[in-house]
């Protein structure tokens, strides 16, 4: 419930939203994987809510977003963020043992190029820990939801007649539809890792369950976890 109820302030408090999700974001990794002394890449880390949570957790953290506003939301950018596309991650092969991403990959226009990224600087029985919006949840459209189940760009329109501006999340190019179903079939076919498990993030554990059946995944997952191993 405090997830929840963070998640519905993300744009009028960020502060208090980010912080609450990156201390939750440590504790769900750290049930895949130790943090203590690994090194973790974070696509789109945005301005470093993540950093303090996963550093304050012993782990050596790095940063990387294309969105130099992001960036800098809390001022200058910390030492440890940089510029860069999570299609194209800056990071080599097999260098790091743990690639973490949350709430993104409904920001990038090729989901399952930047999925491959993260599985490529893995290293061999690295963990890949990735979570984001379904299209079909009630909050896919983001701030334009519930409209976007009539259609992303009806969404986008409704919004800007309504409230004479363009919403942050903008269909087409900066927010897509991407499905849970399209993700999780992405997982079983990935190219360098095993997909371990699928779960919805903000549900209590009697309903992990809801990931694992088609159609009602869709709607009812929220936010959907896809943790995969890279293969040795």
């Amino acid at each position: 419930m405090t997830l929840f109820r963070a998640f519905l302030t993300e744009q009028t408090d960020p502060d208090g939203f980010y912080s609450v999700l990156a201390e939750d974001s440590v504790r769900q990794v750290a049930q895949h994987t130790p943090l203590n002394g690994r090194t973790i890449v974070d696509v789109g880390g945005g301005p470093g809510y993540f950093s303090d949570a996963f550093r304050a957790a012993g782990a050596t953290y790095l940063g990387i977003d294309p969105d130099v506003g992001e960036l800098t939301a809390r001022g200058e950018a910390g030492e440890n963020m940089v510029r860069g596309s999570g299609t194209k991650l800056p990071v080599r092969t097999a260098s790091v043992d743990v690639c973490y991403s949350s709430n993104v990959l409904e920001h990038v226009s090729e989901p399952e190029v930047m999925l491959a990224e993260m599985c490529r600087v893995a290293k061999p029985g690295g963990t890949i820990f990735a979570s984001f919006t379904p299209w079909y949840s009630p909050w896919g459209g983001h701030e334009t939801a519930p409209w976007h189940f009539l259609g992303g760009h009806y969404a986008r329109r409704r919004y800007l007649e309504k409230n004479g501006k363009e919403p942050k999340n903008k269909f087409g190019e900066s927010l897509f539809a991407f499905s849970a179903g399209a993700a999780i079939r992405w997982g079983k076919a990935a190219p360098y890792a095993d997909l371990q498990e699928v779960y919805p993030r903000y549900h209590p554990s009697w309903a992990q369950w809801i990931a694992h059946v088609p159609g009602i995944r869709e709607v009812a997952s929220w936010n959907l976890v896809m943790v995969l191993r890279k293969r040795q």
